[in-house]
C-alpha cells in the first residue's frame, strides 16, 4: 500500500467515519471482509524509518518545487532563488523587504495609493534597487549599479554575499526610520 502512495500521489488517504453509509467505506469494509476469509495472507515488508523518511522528504520537495516553478506569488524571490531548500536562508527581515520589493519603496506605498508617487524625494524612480545604487540619502550604502539586463545576476549576488545583504540592512533601516525624507516634496 506504501509504494502505491508514493507512486501515486493523487491518491489522498483520510478518516471516514465507519457505518455512515459513505459508498466507498462501505465497499473498503466489503472489500476487506473478502481479503480476510478468501484473500492471500497479508505479508508485511519492513522499511526502516529513516528510509521511509527519506523518500517523503523527497517527495514534499518534489511538490514543493513543483508549486514554488507554477506559482504566480513570490516571483521577484522566485527570480533570486528558483530552488526551493530545507535549509534556512538566514535572511531577516531587512533582506526579505528588500528583495521582495515589499516595503518602504516609493513605487511600492504608490501601486497601494499609499503614495502619490512613485519618485523618491531625490528625484530618482523609489524601487529598491534605486535605493541600493543611486539614491544620494542612502549614499552610505551604495553598491555599483548594474546594467539592466544583469539586475537579476546582480540581486542574486547580492542575496548570497553577507557583506552586500549587511548594506542592503543598513539601507533599509534609514529608509524605515526616516520615512519623511525619501517621500516626494
Amino acid at each position: 500500500m506504501f509504494k502505491i502512495l508514493l507512486t501515486n500521489p493523487r491518491i489522498k488517504v483520510s478518516w471516514v467515519k465507519a457505518h455512515a453509509g459513505d459508498i466507498g467505506n462501505e465497499r473498503a469494509d466489503q472489500l476487506a471482509k473478502d481479503a480476510t476469509q478468501h484473500g492471500q495472507p497479508y505479508s508485511h515488508t519492513k522499511l526502516p524509518k529513516p528510509h521511509i523518511k527519506d523518500l517523503l522528504r523527497k517527495r514534499m520537495l518534489e511538490e514543493w518545487q513543483t508549486s514554488w516553478n507554477i506559482g504566480d506569488t513570490g516571483r521577484k524571490i522566485f527570480n533570486i532563488m528558483p530552488s526551493v531548500s530545507l535549509r534556512p536562508t538566514n535572511w531577516i527581515r531587512e533582506d526579505v523587504i528588500f528583495f521582495s520589493q515589499h516595503g518602504p519603496f516609493p513605487t511600492y506605498l504608490k501601486m497601494f495609493h499609499l503614495s502619490d508617487s512613485d519618485y523618491c524625494s531625490c528625484g530618482g524612480i523609489g524601487t529598491a534597487l534605486h535605493s541600493a545604487t543611486e539614491c544620494i540619502y542612502t549614499v552610505s550604502w551604495h553598491m555599483r549599479k548594474p546594467a539592466p539586463n544583469f539586475e537579476q545576476e546582480c540581486l542574486k549576488r547580492v542575496a548570497n554575499n553577507l557583506v552586500s545583504r549587511h548594506k542592503i540592512r543598513g539601507i533599509i533601516k534609514c529608509i524605515s526610520e526616516n520615512r519623511d525624507l525619501f517621500r516626494p516634496p
